[in-house]
């Protein structure tokens, strides 16, 4: 198991870095890095991340937390009404309730709309993107990555990743290869000034 302390100290370090920040050392690439962690510790990751958020944010950094569970959930109330996606699932095989949840959360269509919604009221200074494994296989991290680089281009974006990423693949829980993916940093590799 991995040292989430050390982890993530590794990431308040590197997000709080002026460099990360303003997107200077990118070589013209997209500001995305890539957080992945064992999924085993999904429980610890949560809370270190609402920690990191807090320790940020008091030192003058703002977080935009981009939950994809919370922000599926709250577009399907909005669609069906409150809960009735549990009515829903109840009455669909599996293959047909997944087909239904893609349609009504389409990536272009709705969700990446609602984000840009969110990212352009916001005055954050770097974007968290989490509960990535809680969305699978309703929606999944290549596509969303694919398409939140049109959006998110004002601060850096940090996907927590449930999952392993070699720097061009994500394997979500490190079970699942996603399509490739080459276009974010592992963050774990990010290198400060000394």
């Amino acid at each position: 198991m991995e040292d989430i302390v050390k982890k993530f100290d590794h990431l308040h370090k590197v997000i709080s870095d002026e460099d990360f920040l303003q997107m200077r050392k990118l070589g013209g690439e997209i500001p995305f890095f890539v957080a992945a962690f064992d999924p085993k510790q999904q429980i610890e990751v949560d809370r270190a991340i609402r920690s990191l958020k807090n320790k940020l944010e008091t030192n003058g950094i703002p977080v935009l937390e981009l939950n994809l569970y919370d922000i599926a959930l709250e577009l399907l109330n909005k669609e069906l009404g409150e809960g009735e996606i549990f009515e829903l699932e109840k009455t669909m095989d599996k293959k047909e309730f997944k087909e239904a949840l893609q349609s009504i959360l389409d990536i272009n269509e709705v969700l990446i709309p609602k984000i840009k919604g969110m990212i352009d009221a916001t005055s954050a200074k770097v974007y968290f993107l989490t509960g990535i494994g809680l969305v699978f296989p309703f929606i999944r991290s290549h596509n969303v990555l694919n398409n939140l680089q049109n959006v998110a281009k004002k601060a850096p974006t940090v996907a927590f990743f449930a999952g392993e990423y070699n720097g061009y693949s994500l394997e979500l829980f490190g079970l699942m290869k996603d399509d490739n993916y080459y276009r974010a940093f592992n963050i774990a590799n990010y290198k400060l000034k000394k």
